[in-house]
């Protein structure tokens, strides 16, 4: 039987992951918006947007659905060799089909004629995402290799944005390397695959028994899919693609900020999968209360902050040329709590359980609102409407699950401190803002205030004796001494 991987060794390292997903933007969106503007930066957010609906139909609901079957096969390599030969087939043959539906419409709809070579390029990601077999690696907790393979080709686009993007022309390059910094590392997973599957034909195959189960997951991708991207794709159509330039700008930073607080949920999914197949419910309700304490304490601050210094944060990441993404960037922020919640409610809690068809529910009722809230005010505030309908697309999809799951988690959702979090978020406030008057530049503005904010919020949080806070704090302490006590290490 496989040694069980560190949890909290495994958070790091999906944290890493997850955070340089969009640490890479956001070092070089600086450099490129500038350069590219709101509309070149908007035609390739606009074209990522429309090519991610095209991924989602080619991958189904593999990639959620794979985590939780690897798991649970893990420990006999013949069974975890039949099941990945098996969903891999099928992430195949819907690769072609999604390449002939977008053939079909590069050829017919114009706004997509009309930049036919950004969308071609763009659509690499399709393929990528087929070879890359992620959910088996993370079925297996594999996130050290997922994370040193895919930083070291972050890295290469990096230098690649500086060397090659120049004038506004050059937004094609620009979706290119952005494409390559994301998934073009997938194709090592393939070679490295062959250390946990065989890679001959094992026979015995059925896949007629995934698909019910994919095709449930692939209407959960459906519902998430339109609610994350369809505010992009109908600023693109209904307004133009300055809005979109202004709208992608006020998402990066809550992007990474989302990456930071669901890295945790992330990495549970295959461990409460494994507990779920075991029979260990109690454990179970362990690793969900302390996720669920975990996401409220880091999710309430970070948003807060940059609800707070939108302005500056915004000035800094994206230039004078995006004042307009400012208000659409506060409206957002919230979502970072409500997704991180979902993510543990859905992804470590329902999905485990085999009720993954409430998460679905749930996601249907976020993409129908945030679809009809577009509707209504994207024509009359642009940008901020769409943000707006990700903010309550969110809020439903929170209380869809919460609905769902009520029996199991009102009495840990009772017990949360929200007191202590309240009185640590009100005294950052008071600590911080003041920073706006010193005339600074944006930069040490920034960096001042948030040493005030965060660190009087941790230092009230550890004062009130807010258990998990004083845990994430002593686990780092723990490693700082380890490595002073370890300098060989």
């Amino acid at each position: 039987m496989p040694k069980q991987k560190s949890i909290k060794k495994n958070f790091i390292m999906n944290a890493i992951l997850t955070m340089s997903q969009f640490i890479f933007p956001l070092i070089t969106f600086p450099y490129v918006s500038r350069i590219l503007l709101p509309a070149g930066t908007g035609r390739v957010s606009f074209a990522t947007s429309v090519i991610t609906y095209f991924t989602m139909f080619s991958q189904l609901g593999i990639p959620t659905y794979g985590i939780r079957k690897c798991a649970q096969v893990r420990d006999d390599k013949m069974k975890l060799t039949r099941v990945t030969h098996e969903l891999f087939f099928i992430n195949f043959v819907m690769n072609i089909v999604a390449y002939v539906i977008l053939f079909f419409c590069i050829a017919f709809v114009p706004k997509l004629q009309a930049d036919r070579t950004l969308y071609l390029v763009v659509s690499l990601n399709i393929i990528f995402t087929c070879v890359g077999i992620d959910w088996m690696y993370q079925g297996l907790e594999e996130y050290t290799y997922i994370t040193v393979r895919s930083i070291v080709f972050k890295f290469i686009a990096l230098v690649a944005m500086f060397m090659f993007i120049h004038q506004k022309s050059d937004y094609v390059i620009y979706g290119g390397i952005s494409i390559f910094a994301a998934s073009a590392s997938n194709v090592l997973n393939l070679i490295n695959a062959r250390k946990h599957i065989y890679m001959h034909p094992v026979g015995g195959y059925h896949i007629r028994r995934h698909l019910k189960p994919i095709l449930i997951f692939f209407a959960m991708s459906v519902a998430t899919t339109v609610y994350t991207n369809l505010d992009t794709v109908m600023l693109g159509f209904m307004k133009n693609n300055t809005e979109v330039g202004y709208y992608n700008a006020a998402v990066k930073i809550k992007t990474i900020l989302v990456s930071i607080v669901t890295s945790l949920g992330a990495v549970l999914l295959p461990r409460a999968s494994y507990y779920v197949e075991h029979g260990d419910y109690a454990d179970l309700r362990r690793i969900s209360t302390k996720a669920l304490n975990f996401v409220l304490d880091i999710a309430c601050p970070l948003a807060l902050y940059f609800i707070l210094f939108a302005k500056e944060g915004i000035r800094l990441l994206s230039g004078p040329a995006y004042g307009g993404a400012v208000l659409p960037m506060q409206w957002i922020q919230p979502t970072i709590l409500f997704i991180g919640l979902t993510n543990i409610l859905g992804l470590q809690i329902l999905v485990p359980l085999g009720k993954e068809k409430y998460v679905l529910y749930s996601e249907i009722a976020g993409a129908v609102v945030d679809f009809a809230i577009n509707c209504f005010l994207i024509p009359r505030l642009g940008s901020t409407g769409a943000s707006i309908g990700t903010l309550a697309a969110e809020f439903v999809v929170l209380v869809v699950q919460y609905h769902v799951l009520r029996d199991q988690v009102s009495e840990i959702f009772k017990k949360l401190p929200y007191g202590k979090i309240i009185l640590a978020l009100g005294l950052a406030t008071l600590a911080s803002l003041w920073v706006k008057r010193l005339g600074l530049h944006v930069f040490f503005l920034l960096v001042i205030s948030v040493i005030l904010f965060m660190g009087v919020y941790v230092l009230v949080m550890m004062l009130t004796k807010e258990p998990m806070m004083g845990e994430m704090v002593g686990t780092v302490k723990a490693k700082m001494n380890f490595g002073r006590n370890n300098p060989k290490q």
